[in-house]
């Protein structure tokens, strides 16, 4: 979990019990239970996961209450623990990328999460399918219309206040709200009610990296009992719900995951981590020769929003040497401009990437004719994604981009146009159980924009 959220919560004294030792079954005993939960996932006809923040801590996120959790260290006097990456850069696990393959494989039908990270939602697993009890760092919702927005940064707020945002929804325009619960905050029903629903149907509920000692939340997986469900536990800590379980395992929840998927021939998909950035060029005439323009490398979140993964932009003109360079440090990224209105030029973009990004930058040319402005389009955003995760995936490089969409408006002149970009590829392997590869390699161009607006989709991510 975040550790803006922990600091952010109101204080409570009897946050549970903290610093517990963690247990580990012997190896032995560790195969015999990964076979036994195997056997249990094949067999289920309605497994739901319930998850907590035992799941992310190989994420680089800090749990609550382990050895070393954010409770446990502020009960010592010791303060906040450091995260291992930026909050926003954090990834899926093994454990996170298993449970969308159980998803797919039709074998998984609802993940409980009580999690704010936002994992869940960046692995791929469906919104219908995920209840978020606690809320999502990264979402916002719009109270009015009930519209929601997932963030690729952290929302400022907690405990369902008002943000700096509205609804774009033109019928409604509302502010939004965060969705990140307080401690005396109630579990929303939109959350709530299906959790209740598929703990009821369950025949096997899988609690993985929780201490169920959150209440309401931690009685919920005790709902499948009741209809002849099992309950398996998979945690380094000893649980209040333990005796209720058919299956207790002890161990790392990746190790114990990669080993029954291993066993099931089932393989973990990769993550391609995909970013958005909008590009926006404003043109003011001066007089028929000269026209002035601003370059804004921005947020499709809004310009108020930031760009959490950019550090820097660097522009150059490779068919204007006489044009000067520019690196831009500072965000908001703006060019401003003097230039012949009659000339056309090609305007070079590297992206910088920040911290806990799998490669360095992303080179993307676009091309500026003021005379012959290019046409807009808008393609389907879910489906441009896909495409450029399967290329990524393909060519095991990341850097590749993609527009979306670009349009064109009017008073001022200006086009605005919407890429999606590769900042991370991660795989997984079974066997060890944990991460093997992270790309580090760098693709300079992966389309190409003519003059004349039509765009040039490379032979890959047409054929994907």
């Amino acid at each position: 979990m975040s550790l803006g959220y922990a600091e952010k919560l109101s204080y409570r004294e009897d946050v549970g019990t903290v610093g517990m030792s963690e247990i580990f079954d012997p190896p032995d005993v560790l195969e015999r239970k990964i076979e036994e939960l195997a056997m249990m996932i094949q067999k289920s006809k309605h497994l739901v996961a319930f998850t907590g923040a035992g799941i992310s801590t190989s994420c680089g996120i800090p749990d609550f209450r382990g050895p070393k959790g954010v409770w446990t260290l502020q009960h010592e006097g010791k303060g906040v623990p450091e995260a291992s990456l930026p909050f926003h850069r954090a990834m899926p696990s093994l454990t996170h990328m298993a449970l969308v393959e159980l998803e797919k494989a039709g074998i998984l039908k609802f993940v409980i999460s009580q999690n704010v990270d936002s994992l869940h939602l960046r692995s791929g697993i469906p919104r219908e399918k995920l209840s978020e009890l606690h809320g999502n760092s990264f979402r916002e919702i719009c109270l009015s219309c009930g519209a929601e927005y997932l963030r690729d940064f952290e929302v400022e707020t907690i405990g369902m206040k008002e943000t700096l945002r509205r609804c774009s929804n033109d019928k409604c325009g509302a502010k939004l709200v965060d969705t990140v619960l307080d401690w005396e905050d109630a579990l929303p029903p939109k959350e709530m009610n299906p959790a209740e629903k598929h703990c009821k149907m369950a025949d096997v509920v899988l609690c993985l990296g929780t201490s169920l000692q959150i209440t309401p939340a931690c009685n919920l997986p005790l709902k499948c009992i009741r209809g002849g469900g099992k309950l398996v536990i998979i945690n380094l800590q000893s649980t209040p719900k333990d005796k209720k379980a058919s299956l207790v395992i002890h161990g790392l929840v990746d190790k114990v995951i990669a080993g029954a998927m291993h066993l099931m021939n089932l393989q973990i998909p990769p993550f391609v981590r995909i970013d958005l950035v909008q590009l926006s060029l404003t043109q003011f005439p001066k007089n028929d020769r000269n026209v002035k323009w601003t370059l804004r490398v921005s947020s499709v979140h809004g310009r108020r929003a930031s760009l959490p993964f950019l550090k820097s932009v660097e522009v150059s003109f490779s068919d204007r040497p006489y044009l000067k360079p520019a690196i831009l440090l500072e965000q908001p990224f703006l060019l401003k401009r003097d230039t012949l209105k009659t000339r056309p030029f090609t305007m070079v973009l590297v992206l910088n990437f920040g911290e806990g990004c799998g490669c360095p930058s992303s080179r993307i040319e676009w091309p500026v004719d003021f005379q012959a402005p290019r046409n807009g389009f808008s393609h389907d955003k879910s489906l441009v994604c896909h495409k450029l995760r399967e290329s990524s995936i393909q060519d095991s490089s990341c850097g590749m981009y993609a527009a979306i969409e670009r349009r064109n408006l009017s008073e001022p002149k200006c086009e605005v146009t919407s890429y999606a970009i590769v900042t991370n590829i991660l795989r997984y392997n079974c066997v060890l159980g944990s991460i093997v590869h992270k790309s580090n390699s760098i693709v300079t161009k992966r389309h190409s924009e003519s003059t004349n607006g039509k765009k040039e989709i490379p032979k890959k991510l047409k054929e994907s």
